[in-house]
């Protein structure tokens, strides 16, 4: 398995504010990429100083707009800012640029020779944002011409197979160095795991990044190499992810990947973003996966493709925990379980004692705490938008429901002891409450209420806002951040075979895209 290097894409409008960037990050990458399409025109005259401003290995890339860059100038001006950059080299090779970046169908033989001439490495890049690349080493094999040109692929995945696919096709290629990656949220794993395509380099950028580099999906090289000690990913390292879609911003990385560095484990906890389940189980098969942390939309089809459920899973209807042992996928739901233990905690209780309970929503979570309100003896209402969905749930459980509308105030009144929200509305959102980010955004609370949301991003919703401010006590108002390290230790036992007490950062969340 290769060691992959770590570049940080710098991509300011002036040296000066790249230096600064590097200087940042310094100690978590190997080289950089001076995309010279950034800078401002003035300071794309300067480039040829920049190697020895940094004191770091420098790609130079000037990237067309076709192949994903901001170069808008034509392609005689391209050529003239290379030549600049790449001539009278310095005896010194460090004050030299280390590689330049020549797009596959970009052949200037005066270039290329001065390129070699001054002991550069070439990376022939091939970028699609339209269509997967597929046969990739054959491909690879058409860009490389020479023994100093390194081969780049990258694309943009329409669906997490072509990721799959990607690591499938890469598994073996190990003849000569190339650079594999898959754009966007979906080819997330192929940045963390660059490894395991046998990739000469994973690309970065700076939390600072410019924003139409944001939909690229590189990761900030601190995050990279603290957060998922991204250098000792070996051969042998055992490898557990969370999925779910769009999974924009999740804790589960933080939570889990701390643990493991605590422990001193050889493991990484990956997000891993998919348009379907099975295509999360593809995927996780073909990387080794141990353990999958299940999220919305999936937790129901999780059990559906899991080879074996437990008893708790069947009870419930939907598993957010997959545990691979001895080639089979075994369901676990550890969502009732934490939400049971943050719930006696939150109320300072052990039993309900019938008290009334209102569950918004009939998702996969929901089914999970229903499942934990009826052990607890409470008496609950399920309401939901879909009335059907929210019938269905509740005979599962010996609950009453109601429509998630205005009419059904009343009725959400009556069941008022304990709100708990488990929908995904409010989730990200810092805005007043209203329609579009509060579920019962027509229900008026009295200050009396106890209100559990499961939302913890971010720490206080729009729904928990507006109970605050009609005067339910501070203590009788939580998020679910307990919820998440309750379930996520239960998790972490499963995964790991050993028990632990986690610590979710509130201020943590591992952004996807």
């Amino acid at each position: 398995m290769t060691k992959p290097l770590i570049c940080l894409s710098l991509t300011g409008k002036t040296l000066h504010e790249d230096v600064k960037i590097v200087e940042k990050y310094r100690k978590h990458i190997d080289l950089v990429e001076l995309r010279v399409d950034f800078l401002d025109d003035e300071e794309q005259l300067c480039i040829r100083r920049f190697p020895a401003m940094v004191n770091v290995p420098c790609i130079l890339t000037i990237r067309r707009q076709i192949d994903g860059g901001k170069y808008t100038n034509n392609e005689f001006s391209r050529i003239t800012l290379f030549s600049k950059a790449l001539s009278f080299a310095s005896q010194n090779s460090a004050k030299n640029f280390a590689y330049v970046d020549f797009e596959d169908d970009f052949h200037i033989l005066g270039l290329y020779e001065v390129a070699l001439a001054s002991g550069m490495k070439i990376i022939r890049s091939l970028h699609d944002f339209e269509n997967p690349i597929v046969n990739i080493h054959q491909k690879c094999e058409q860009m490389k011409r020479s023994n100093y040109e390194i081969p780049k692929i990258a694309f943009m995945p329409k669906k997490l197979s072509d990721v799959t696919r990607l690591f499938e096709e890469a598994k073996n290629f190990t003849d000569f160095d190339h650079i594999l990656c898959a754009m966007g949220p979906l080819g997330i794993p192929s940045r963390i795991l660059s490894g395991k395509l046998n990739s000469y380099l994973t690309y970065t950028s700076p939390l600072e990044m410019d924003e139409s580099m944001k939909h690229i999906g590189h990761i900030d090289p601190e995050t990279l190499d603290n957060l998922y000690q991204f250098r000792n990913i070996d051969a042998d390292t055992e490898i557990c992810a969370v999925t779910g879609y769009p999974l924009k911003v999740t804790s589960s990385p933080y939570i889990h990947n701390t643990a493991y560095k605590e422990h001193n484990m050889n493991r990484v906890f990956i997000p891993m973003p998919s348009t379907s389940m099975e295509e999360s189980m593809d995927l996780a098969n073909q990387l080794g996966i141990t353990g999958m942390a299940v999220t919305v939309p999936y937790k129901v089809d999780a059990m559906r493709n899991a080879n074996e459920v437990c008893s708790e899973c069947h009870s419930i209807g939907a598993s957010n925990t997959l545990i691979k042992k001895d080639n089979k996928w075994y369901a676990q739901n550890t969502d009732y379980s934490g939400f049971k233990q943050a719930l006696c905690e939150f109320l300072g209780v052990k039993k309900l004692h019938r008290r009334k309970v209102a569950i918004i929503g009939a998702g996969g979570a929901a089914h999970a705490i229903a499942y934990a309100i009826k052990l607890l003896g409470g008496k609950a209402c399920i309401f939901n938008r879909t009335k059907s969905s929210a019938e269905e749930l509740a005979k599962q459980f010996g609950f009453t429901s109601a429509p998630l509308t205005q009419e059904s105030e009343p009725i959400l009144r009556r069941y008022s002891d304990i709100i708990i929200q488990t929908t995904n509305v409010g989730m990200y959102s810092n805005e007043p409450s209203s329609k579009e980010n509060n579920p019962i955004w027509f229900y008026k609370f009295t200050g009396s209420e106890h209100l559990y949301d499961i939302i913890y991003e971010p720490q206080e919703t729009p729904v928990m806002k507006e109970a605050r401010l009609a005067g339910c006590a501070k203590e009788n108002i939580s998020n679910g951040f307990s919820m998440l390290k309750y379930q996520g230790e239960r998790q972490f036992f499963y995964f790991t075979g050993e028990e632990a007490c986690l610590q979710p950062n509130k201020t943590a969340g591992i952004a996807t895209d």
